[in-house]
């Protein structure tokens, strides 16, 4: 039987735990029996779909005589089958469903409503797809259209090159779903396979209290040695699928609280002790060793250490973190660093610093400063000098984890599942230096979000609305910002939230949506993802986390549950379906994702920590200059010293204020070296306190234009375009008619052999545009639409949210 749920505070929330418990009996070691309590009756709904299934299954094999491949349709048929199984189990389970519902907030007033309507709602979803199907397999096997046989993953044998992963010989991009069925095994055919992924991994499960195949605290025991039952959930994965690891840093040991009373003191919401603590490094130290020792050579680890689940320390006041107790106060530990930091920053002199802050310290080590730090004190010394070492510090201690693993493998690959937010967003007391650690491992790694509809939530804007079908930017910002950080590395976002988030969900997403956010991710550097989530097990149940089976329970990831991709078959298959396109163009979205980035638009960590609307501004300026038809890159320091200049033909500065001296003495260097530089007028004005810098930049060798305090984003815009050579220009010419002001396309050129191009057209926008397709030479066009290998002309119209790639060939 399914245990109850064993925390008394949380009887309450047993809803769903004593539902599924009335429902099964006892459970064989191989597989979990069906419910005693069963649908009385085959739904008409599901008559339907098996027909349909029937008719489809017939043309499938229609198509294989004919060596068609049905690659896809197969999907089709396993999601049917599979949902129509959930379908009949949350009929015969109305209260575990209300209950999921309920625990939603955005769903609760309607939990019953929902809950009573959800499987005639997954029915209707299953004969959707399967009539889509039935269309599409009709026009391949009429001759309407060809399709090129899937290319799938093989899960064993994948492996990671420079900048993508290989699997028999072609790039290909993994997908599977993070936080995966806790509780079934490694390798279940049902929840393991070519529709949800396959990829292996341990530290998936969300709850110290389960150690279930993670890498944490309670692997090391108090004298050293290891607790060998933990330990066998990472040297018994099956040395079978490519996989990753997690490594959790929530929880802590007693014995380790009992040592170091301050264990816990400035910890964070996934970053459950102090990592300033010298113990908590030496735990950590034998936890990583061992960890990289044990998994060495295995396919586990082929797609890397993810070294925390998004990592934040935010540490000014009012911030909605601090709802969880997050950075209230530092540890002597910190401060102790801090004070060191601050030494090695005023080059030891205490007056320098007591000037600037306008204190009165006799010495570094009496330096204070109170945690969470107030917001007023915003564009002042005290506020930049924590915030600069708050990210120094976090830096420091993930260059310990990599270093460790390093020390015993040094091949192992390393990436951090960094919030998106941490950069897309205004504050900067997070301690995320989203550069540092990009350049630091060894792969780029987030978990980077869209919404597909405005917010659930009532306190976040939704006015994007507006203008575009979803919430494209901050995803669209991160992958563009890594990739210019480190453009030969791997990009993987290890949580996914494309289907649904914390922020927005829906019970009827739609499949446009999820085919452009899947494209246009992979399209702009995304090699693997895993998204948010598959909680289903074989049988169609909740997993063991929302049934009871485990010691915890949390009521935020049962609403996660309600309105999911797990209610959604259409959602389910079209994820499965465009992963399948994707890898099957896998060459081409490689030439067409390794275009040149000539516009580099300036970043200054100095003035996002200083201004309080720094990348509110730098977003407009994003979505201003992403629609002309080549990827956007970023420069910043770092990127200008290290990166060839050549990669780019201008740098855009605008809104930004604040830089330290070097930064400044970096754009000046590029000037004299013959670059472009194209600014505002209020940019580059001051030093990081906020101290008014007497130089100006000066054109040197290169190109200097600064713009009037009269002049706008669009001036700037358009200056910045002026700059671009014409042959990073794309050949190919886009006239889009439409009756917006605003732009919604985006397109990307990449020239193949001889006179073709590869050209991909995403619509984000609300509305269909026409588009006239030319060559800047002029002459006549071939296009090809390969995806149904059909000719098209050159003048086509693009529906909301429709993704085209074409063959363009010049005559």
């Amino acid at each position: 039987m399914k245990r109850q749920f064993k925390v008394a505070a949380l009887a309450p929330l047993m809803m769903i735990g004593a539902a599924c418990t009335q429902m099964e009996t006892t459970q064989t070691d191989s597989s979990r029996t069906v419910q005693s309590q069963q649908v009385k009756a085959v739904s008409a709904l599901e008559l339907t779909a098996r027909s349909k299934m029937d008719e489809l299954q017939r043309m499938m094999d229609d198509a294989k005589s004919k060596d068609i491949d049905v690659t896809r349709e197969e999907a089709v048929i396993w999601f049917a089958e599979e949902f129509l199984k959930f379908a009949n189990w949350d009929e015969a389970n109305p209260e575990a469903i209300e209950a999921a519902f309920g625990y939603e907030r955005h769903f609760a007033p309607d939990k019953k409503q929902l809950a009573a309507d959800l499987p005639d709602f997954e029915r209707r979803k299953v004969i959707e797809i399967l009539d889509a199907g039935i269309d599409v397999l009709g026009k391949v096997l009429h001759g309407e259209i060809k399709r090129r046989p899937v290319v799938k993953v093989d899960w064993q044998n994948t492996k990671a090159a420079d900048d993508m992963f290989v699997s028999n010989g072609k790039p290909i991009f993994l997908y599977d779903y993070f936080s995966k069925s806790v509780g079934q095994p490694l390798g279940q055919p049902d929840i393991y396979n070519d529709y949800l992924g396959a990829l292996y991994h341990g530290g998936e499960n969300l709850y110290p209290v389960d150690h279930d195949r993670a890498i944490n605290s309670f692997l090391v025991k108090e004298d050293g040695t290891f607790d060998e039952a933990l330990l066998k959930e990472l040297t018994e994965i099956p040395d079978v699928n490519i996989g990753y690891l997690v490594a959790w840093l929530m929880g802590i040991p007693e014995w380790v609280e009992a040592k170091e009373p301050e264990i816990r003191k400035g910890r964070s919401l996934f970053q459950g002790f102090d990592i300033d603590n010298p113990l908590a490094r030496e735990v950590w130290s034998k936890i990583l060793r061992k960890a990289a020792e044990v998994t060495k050579g295995k396919k586990v680890i082929e797609l890397g250490f993810v070294l925390a689940n998004e990592p934040h320390w935010y540490s000014e006041s009012g911030h909605w973190t601090g709802n969880y107790e997050e950075m209230q106060g530092i540890s002597s530990y910190t401060l102790a660093e801090f004070q060191k930091w601050l030494k090695q920053k005023y080059r030891g002199n205490i007056a320098l610093l007591n000037a600037n802050w306008g204190a009165q310290f006799s010495g570094f080590d009496k330096v204070e400063i109170e945690i969470p730090i107030d917001v007023s004190l915003r564009g002042k010394p005290i506020w930049y000098d924590w915030n600069r070492y708050n990210m120094h510090r976090a830096t420091s201690w993930f260059t310990f984890m990599q270093n460790e693993i390093h020390a015993v493998n040094p091949e192992a690959d390393t990436h951090i599942k960094i919030f998106p937010r941490t950069f897309y967003e205004d504050s900067r007391s997070h301690g995320i230096d989203l550069e540092a650690l990009t350049e630091l491992t060894t792969m780029i790694g987030h978990d980077a979000k869209a919404l597909g509809s405005p917010s659930i939530r009532s306190h976040i804007s939704s006015d994007w609305w507006e203008k575009y079908t979803y919430k494209w930017d901050g995803m669209s910002m991160i992958h563009d910002f890594t990739e210019s950080v480190s453009p030969n590395k791997i990009n993987v976002n290890s949580e996914s939230h494309f289907l649904s988030s914390g922020q927005w969900k829906v019970m009827d997403p739609r499949t446009s949506y999820v085919r452009n956010v899947y494209w246009l991710a992979t399209l702009q550097g995304m090699d693997a993802n895993m998204g948010w989530f598959w909680m289903r097990d074989p049988d169609g149940s909740p997993e063991d986390r929302l049934e009871g089976e485990l010691n915890f329970f949390d009521p935020g990831l049962a609403g996660a549950f309600a309105g999911s991709n797990n209610m959604q078959p259409h959602v389910s298959n079209e994820v499965t379906q465009v992963m399948f396109d994707l890898n099957t163009y896998s060459e081409e979205i490689m030439a067409l994702r390794k275009q040149s980035r000539p516009v580099r638009l300036f970043y200054s960590e100095t003035s996002a920590i200083n201004i309080g609307n720094y990348m509110t501004e730098q977003t407009k300026l994003y979505k201003a200059m992403f629609f002309e038809g080549f990827p956007l890159g970023y420069a910043t320091e770092n990127i200008i010293k290290k990166q060839d200049n050549g990669l780019w033909d201008t740098v855009v500065v605008y809104k930004t204020p604040n830089v330290t001296d070097s930064e400044f003495a970096t754009l000046q260097s590029y000037l004299d070296a013959g670059g472009s530089v194209v600014m505002d007028a209020h940019s580059l004005q001051f030093d990081e306190y906020g101290k008014k810098r007497d130089k100006l930049l000066v054109a040197g060798q290169g190109n200097l234009t600064v713009l009037d305090e009269s002049k706008g984003i669009n001036d700037l815009h358009d200056a910045a375009l002026s700059q671009v050579k014409q042959s990073n220009m794309p050949d190919i010419k886009f006239d889009i008619d439409s009756r917006l002001e605003h732009k919604t396309t985006i397109t990307r050129v990449a020239k193949t052999e001889g006179n073709k191009y590869l050209v991909n057209i995403l619509s984000v926008g609300h509305e269909p545009v026409k588009v006239n397709l030319s060559h800047k030479d002029g002459g006549e066009l071939k296009v090809t639409n390969l995806m149904t290998a059909n000719e098209m002309k050159t003048s086509f119209e693009v529906g909301s949210e429709e993704v085209l790639l074409l063959e363009v060939e010049k005559r």
